[in-house]
């Protein structure tokens, strides 16, 4: 590919960096209006949850399409779906509606976020280039994500949270035009191959089965979920063994016998369920407890996404340096001293300590994904760097799904058993306007502190199992940093 071309069809790919990083900011500005509007507070597990559960189960789908379709579709559509779902999300005239379509874009999301990563890998093949390249995407990424809280919170206390989403679209666009006229796919590595069509079918199945099992606890008896959790376990291992069968399996075996990725997956599942805490609750933290604006709320991730630029971009100078596991382990220190940062204050956690908080877990978000998204290119065969680059993705989106059905399900306890504790005092509908600072000047002022204090106890319990997780990705990597250590002494 020519450097004009390429350079093209790189802009036209890192414009999907800009929108989800514009979305995910201004959803999280916009949660409070959201759930106070449409009446579901009590649905934010799901309001998160199903958006990453259609990125999950899409994901290796979108994988394989553009192996046997070519990338260039997979994205265009992939890209088209997302945008589509942005605007019924827009017009959603109710919870239930909202929930639908933001499940839908996240199914487009899920081919828009990975695909790009694939097609980099191919048109640039020296890691330092490529890694450069990563960290511009996680830069893009991070400044719409500044932008994202400042426009969100804007449109939220000028207009309303409607229009948030209607800003994907023009973006959405301008990248499936640049590349539909300069993109053209070297090869199609699974062209000529029989699609594994019942393997996708179990692994999708397997996954919502297990997904909304998880979801449903506090809500469904023991019983369902039991039975959910064992047909979701069963179908899965049903795909493997189809898998292990197939011409073109949906996540080949042999992934998983490759230590150096399964470290790298390990860690990815484990740091970005901790990390999704943190920038979806923050947001709602200082709205809620602090009882600032929308905007206010949504300057809490400015900080996390400049600091994400700074350590993304030194990336690419470290590891010439530093081994992987050293770099990894600097980046879960970072995120590590955020969630601590946080709970040593409590609720009186002052604005500008949520913003150093935010600054420390952005710094740690950035040097741990440039360098464990590169490591599992290069620890995969070159046959594999689509499929390890789409399981890697749909791990990290499987954790964070996982993980914000457990923290909605905390906070929803820690809300059911405040409203049960008040005596009739507080309700839901209370809880729900509490966030919105507009609505909450209507609720009685001698309940807030009470109020306040049953949203904390909520949040302290998510950052806390954040903080744990981070504790536990330390633990394993420091482990393996030793043993890299003495597997070079020995060497030499």
């Amino acid at each position: 590919m020519k450097d004009k071309k390429r350079t093209l069809v790189t802009i036209a790919l890192l414009l999907s960096n800009i929108m989800t990083g514009m979305d995910a900011t201004i959803v999280n500005t916009a949660l409070p209006a959201i759930t106070g509007d449409l009446h579901g507070l009590q649905y934010m597990g799901w309001i998160v949850a199903t958006f990453l559960l259609g990125m999950a189960v899409s994901t290796p789908l979108w994988s394989k399409f553009g192996e046997h379709r070519g990338n260039k579709r997979a994205y265009i559509y992939s890209t088209f779906l997302f945008a589509i779902g942005a605007i019924f999300q827009g017009i959603a005239p109710n919870i239930q509606w909202f929930i639908i379509a933001r499940t839908v874009m996240g199914i487009g999301g899920g081919g828009m976020n990975t695909i790009p990563f694939i097609v980099f890998a191919d048109i640039y093949r020296d890691l330092r280039k490529r890694s450069q390249m990563i960290g511009l995407a996680t830069a893009l990424f991070s400044t719409a994500s500044i932008i994202g809280p400042l426009v969100g919170g804007w449109i939220v206390d000028a207009l309303t949270w409607r229009w948030v989403f209607y800003l994907n679209v023009p973006v959405a666009l301008i990248s499936v035009t640049i590349l539909s006229i300069f993109y053209k796919d070297t090869k199609r590595n699974a062209k000529g191959k029989s699609v594994d069509y019942l393997g996708a079918t179990l692994l999708v199945i397997g996954l919502v089965s297990i997904l909304t099992g998880i979801q449903m606890i506090g809500s469904w008896s023991v019983l369902i979920i039991a039975i959910l959790l064992i047909i979701g376990m069963a179908l899965i291992a049903w795909m493997v063994k189809v898998d292990s069968k197939a011409e073109d399996p949906i996540v080949p075996s042999r992934l998983l016998t490759n230590k150096d990725l399964v470290i790298d997956f390990i860690l990815f599942v484990i740091i970005w369920g901790s990390f999704i805490a943190f920038i979806t609750y923050i947001p709602m933290w200082a709205q809620g407890i602090l009882g600032l604006s929308a905007l206010m709320g949504g300057m809490t991730q400015i900080p996390g996404a400049a600091t994400n630029i700074i350590g993304s971009e030194s990336v690419s100078f470290l590891q010439t340096k530093w081994s992987k596991y050293l770099i990894v382990t600097v980046g879960a220190t970072s995120i590590f001293l955020a969630f601590v940062t946080i709970l040593i204050f409590g609720q009186k956690t002052p604005f500008w300590l949520l913003l150093t908080a935010g600054g420390f877990e952005g710094f740690g978000v950035g040097l741990i994904f440039n360098i464990l998204q590169v490591n599992v290119q290069t620890d995969a065969e070159r046959r594999d760097i689509p499929t390890a680059t789409s399981l890697a993705y749909l791990l990290r989106i499987l954790s964070q799904t996982l993980m914000s059905s457990v923290y909605g399900v905390i906070l929803n306890h820690a809300l059911i058993r405040g409203v049960h504790e008040s005596n009739g005092r507080i309700t839901m509908a209370m809880l729900n306007h509490l966030s919105d600072a507009s609505k909450a000047k209507q609720l009685p002022q001698n309940l807030i502190p009470e109020m306040r204090r049953i949203l904390y106890s909520g949040y302290r319990n998510i950052m806390f199992l954040g903080l744990v997780m981070i504790v536990i990705s330390l633990v394993i990597v420091i482990n393996m940093m030793i043993r890299y250590h003495k597997q070079s002494i020995s060497n030499e």
